[in-house]
């Protein structure tokens, strides 16, 4: 059993449901004077496009399925996306 739900586990698929335009980040940071979005908003906008955040941060938060996806999991993630 064990080594099937680690299978399974290691090969989940996470993904985001919907549209995330460039507009939309801004519209969600707007208020956000924070350093982070700054950055993130920086980096958007240089990208174009939110494509390679969604997909990179599907990709990093599939490491803490085992621990656990919160807030401060997101926070981190897309802070280090920003520094990348």
């Amino acid at each position: 059993m064990n080594a099937l739900i680690n299978y399974l586990l290691d090969n989940l698929m996470l993904d985001f449901q919907g549209d995330l335009s460039v507009d939309m980040v801004r519209d969600f940071l707007r208020d956000d004077k924070s350093r982070d979005a700054d950055s993130l908003r920086s980096k958007i906008i240089e990208n174009r496009s939110t494509a390679e955040m969604m997909i990179t941060l599907a990709d990093c938060l599939k490491e803490h399925l085992r621990t656990g996806i919160n807030e401060d999991v997101i926070r981190e993630q897309l802070r280090m996306y920003t520094e990348s």
